[in-house]
């Protein structure tokens, strides 16, 4: 009878993300080295040009985030994405098309439009995603509960890495919600965070994550980033928990990686070895 590992893990070929102030990798890896200064600005939402042109008008932040930061994680490791794996997730889904729905409900007229439907189902990013890259690879799409969705989507890719050994791509999004919804749930901004995850190291692997899978959680801290603005951008949006294990790949330092999962004092702790 095989053993189960004590540690499973994957290398990190390539990265893709896209926030307030942070309009890619390259950018945001040098304000978290210390070698260029934050500046705070709105997120600047690419079209999707990948989409034909029908979907290219339907598509909503959520996808719009969600195919930057993946597009830009493939082209950096040079991979194609028809037959790739991907684990989606997100908080809340698409936030600003919940908030118009709530509001046709709230109306005398509660017709929906078919495209406020179809884009409010959690999946919606992924589903574009296929449309976008001919994908018909698995893809998993999940939610934790409140600001734990990164954590247990980069748990369930490294899991479908050691048990599939197919390479995997992570793509992790929020989007802002309008008022009166932003007011108990202030997501100040659209944000998304892509990771390419290999079962063997590449040409452009940037190091290695692993974990114990026999004491996978921790009581200790989450790893804060070291400049103020991008911490309170971390706390402050779910999907930015990445910035924490980030700040290791930009500064190739080897350690642990404490990331905030669900609610109470347990957190997901990794291992990050530079290549």
């Amino acid at each position: 009878m095989s053993q189960t590992p004590r540690r499973i893990g994957a290398s990190l070929d390539g990265i893709g993300l896209l926030g307030p102030g942070l309009p890619d990798w390259p950018s945001t890896a040098a304000v978290l080295r210390g070698a260029q200064a934050y500046g705070a600005a709105r997120t600047v939402l690419p079209a999707p040009q990948a989409l034909p042109p029908a979907e290219r008008r339907r598509a909503t932040a959520a996808i719009k985030l969600t195919l930057a930061a993946g597009m830009e994680a493939l082209a950096m490791a040079g991979r194609r994405a028809d037959d790739l794996r991907t684990v989606f997730a997100a908080s809340g889904g698409d936030c600003a098309n919940c908030h118009a729905i709530c509001e046709t409900l709230a109306s005398d007229d509660r017709l929906l439009s078919p495209t406020r439907f179809h884009n409010s189902v959690h999946n919606a990013a992924s589903g574009y995603w296929g449309i976008a890259t001919h994908s018909m690879a698995p893809s998993a799409v999940l939610s934790a509960p409140h600001d734990g969705s990164f954590a247990a989507a980069l748990l369930e890719a490294l899991t479908e890495v050691a048990l599939t050994g197919d390479d995997v791509l992570l793509l992790v999004h929020d989007t802002e919600y309008p008022e009166p919804l932003r007011a108990v749930r202030p997501i100040p901004d659209n944000f998304a965070v892509a990771l390419l995850l290999c079962a063997r190291a590449g040409a452009t692997s940037l190091g290695r994550i692993e974990l114990d899978v026999q004491t996978p959680f921790t009581e200790a801290a989450a790893d804060a980033v070291d400049d103020p603005e991008l911490e309170a951008l971390r706390r402050a949006i779910p999907a930015a928990r990445a910035l924490g294990l980030l700040q290791r790949v930009a500064t190739a330092s080897a350690g642990t990686v404490v990331v905030d999962h669900m609610p109470g004092p347990q957190r997901l702790a990794l291992s990050f070895t530079p290549c």
